[in-house]
């Protein structure tokens, strides 16, 4: 079914359902009556994550058609997805740039990870950036949503830098 749904928008959206649980039945050898499965969608654009909840749906009831299956569907919609504003994004880079140099910059891909940064972006240009929380030399890379992760202060300084010379910069232009 993540295929189906995939395939319904522009491959360049970077549509993705996961199923994350899916639970049905208590033995091996019995065709259990009922099953449900929780999953999330992420995509890299607006366009399919406003479609996404009738893809969702539609691809749910096609497959259960065939079948003669009954659905309930409770879509809960997440965030959207992180588009930044290519001006916000150039005098960023521009203004960190400018302040340590062409090294201190590291152009990323958009992320499919879920950022309520992106509710601001739908109201405000802006652009989100990241300014490298992991200490350095650190053998263990851990995640940042681990329990363990080990913030490395110094990005806050490397944060209001940025912040403060982007400040200026666009101040000047």
């Amino acid at each position: 079914m993540p295929a189906l749904v995939a395939r319904r928008v522009d491959a360049r959206s970077g549509l993705a359902l996961t199923w994350g649980r899916i639970e049905s039945g208590h033995a091996c050898n019995v065709i259990p009556q009922r099953a449900e499965l929780s999953g999330t969608v992420r995509c890299l654009d607006l366009n399919a994550w406003r479609a996404a909840p009738d893809l969702v749906h539609a691809a749910i009831d096609e497959i259960a058609g065939l079948y003669r299956a009954k659905t309930e569907i409770n879509y809960v919609r997440g965030v959207p997805p992180v588009v930044n504003d290519p001006a916000v994004s150039d005098l960023l880079h521009d203004a960190m740039t400018a302040r340590r140099g062409p090294d201190s910059v590291e152009d990323t891909e958009q992320s499919l990870g879920g950022e309520d940064f992106s509710w601001y972006l739908e109201h405000v240009p802006g652009a989100m950036a990241r300014l490298g929380v992991r200490k350095p030399g650190e053998r263990v890379v851990r995640d940042l949503h681990q329990g363990d992760f080990d913030v490395d202060e110094h990005a806050i300084t490397v944060g209001v830098e940025l912040f403060t010379a982007a400040a200026l910069l666009d101040a000047a232009r």
